[in-house]
């Protein structure tokens, strides 16, 4: 075993890192360092500090991250209308180079030769969170417990606790589901999902209603937009966290933003999970709606080519790769014009693009009117242009080669 002399904790205050807590100075003799982040999971994040000095923790960082969050990570990828395999969009998955670099930063503050996480073996987060850690400090030690340990249920967690006096809450009614919130979504795995023919159960949803149960009448918006941000909405100035915190509101109040797939893990196998991303599904139409009028076809073309492998990059946790870095210069640079105001209708769970309007538009009305164009569209032009795109298909054609 390493020798370790102080490890920076990404620490929540739950069971799980309570314990790891405790179990890094037992088992490495080491100093502990907690990082709590507040990405806007909706829970207090301020009583994780009572918890981790109970535990003797003697250096606490809580940190509200979410302007950095939304302004640095959610905005840059929605620049790129990025889902992963058709329909997630990432939410838990953008938030962690966020806490790898903080961890980083941290420990490089602290003094600190290691860090450490909750993430299981078996999930995509214990590659996220490394990956970012040795992309910003190559020589860093990373402690992943659950790879080490042989707590491997909640009773052995309990009983540890027990053991060494932690503190925990033990809730009545505790939810089945393993959950993960921020401000861009909360997601819901285990329990009943581990049957990927089972409904998920309507009282598991948090932040929306039903579609069934939505408002009767449609609540329209109007979104504005510079170099592809949001920037306002229905004329009031909001900084990019205000942005998301009220679209999930009005969203979720829609019953907007529920999904339920599996998803393909980077270590290799197939996962269930549902969940909630109101106002990213909002930002998601609001923003392919500004491009259309303002992105040269060509351009948008490639972009929808590319995203694929940058939703990739950033589900696969490779955020701080110079892959990913050579892309997002090119997203952002194809954002100069993409400006204007976007008007949207929710209703029942549905997004629809009502309107989009723009001083950058590429959009020619007397060009493309169905009505007299005085001349500024020639259509006999047509007949040389398709004839030429059509050359080879002919020659093909005339060779006597048959299309099965």
């Amino acid at each position: 075993m390493k020798e370790i002399k102080k490890v920076v904790l990404a620490y929540s205050g739950g069971l799980d890192t309570s314990v790891i807590a405790k179990w890094l100075e037992d088992t490495y003799q080491c100093e502990v360092v907690t990082f709590t982040a507040d990405l806007g999971q909706g829970e207090e994040v301020e009583p994780a500090r009572a918890k981790a000095e109970a535990l003797g923790i003697k250096e606490i960082y809580i940190e509200d991250l979410r302007e950095e969050f939304v302004r640095d990570f959610v905005y840059p990828m929605f620049r790129a209308n990025t889902i992963y395999e058709g329909e997630y969009l990432l939410g838990t998955s953008i938030a962690r180079p966020l806490i790898s670099k903080r961890l980083i930063e941290i420990a490089n503050e602290t003094g600190a030769d290691a860090i450490s996480h909750g993430a299981t073996g078996k999930g995509n987060d214990q590659v996220r969170f490394e990956l970012g850690a040795y992309a910003l400090k190559p020589g860093v030690e990373v402690i992943a417990p659950w790879r080490e340990w042989d707590l491997n249920s909640r009773e052995k967690l309990l009983a540890y606790c027990d053991e060494h006096g932690i503190e925990v809450e033990k809730k009545k009614g505790k939810s089945p589901y393993s959950m993960d919130a921020n401000l861009l979504h909360i997601s819901y795995e285990g329990g009943i999902l581990e049957d990927p023919w089972a409904e998920a159960e309507e009282e598991m949803w948090r932040w929306s209603v039903s579609p069934e149960n939505a408002p009767d009448q449609p609540l329209y918006m109007e979104l504005t937009y510079k170099k592809g941000d949001i920037v306002a909405i229905d004329g009031q100035e909001m900084t990019p966290a205000t942005v998301l915190t009220y679209l999930n509101k009005v969203g979720g109040e829609n019953g907007i933003g529920r999904l339920d797939i599996v998803e393909n893990r980077y270590v290799g196998m197939k996962s269930r999970g549902c969940y909630e991303t109101p106002g990213g599904t909002i930002m998601l139409k609001g923003h392919r709606a500004i491009e259309s009028i303002t992105l040269d076809r060509e351009v948008a073309h490639l972009k929808d080519e590319l995203m694929p492998r940058y939703a990739k990059l950033i589900y696969n946790g490779y955020w701080w790769s110079p892959e990913r870095e050579m892309l997002q210069k090119m997203i952002d640079d194809s954002q100069e014009y993409v400006n204007g105001v976007v008007r949207l209708k929710l209703y029942k769970g549905n997004v629809t693009v009502v309107g989009r309007q723009s001083d950058d538009s590429l959009f020619d009305e007397n060009i493309a009117t169905f009505e007299d164009d005085a001349g500024a569209y020639d259509q006999a032009d047509a007949e040389g242009f398709i004839k030429l795109n059509a050359l080879r298909l002919r020659i093909a054609a005339n060779k006597g080669r048959e299309i099965s």
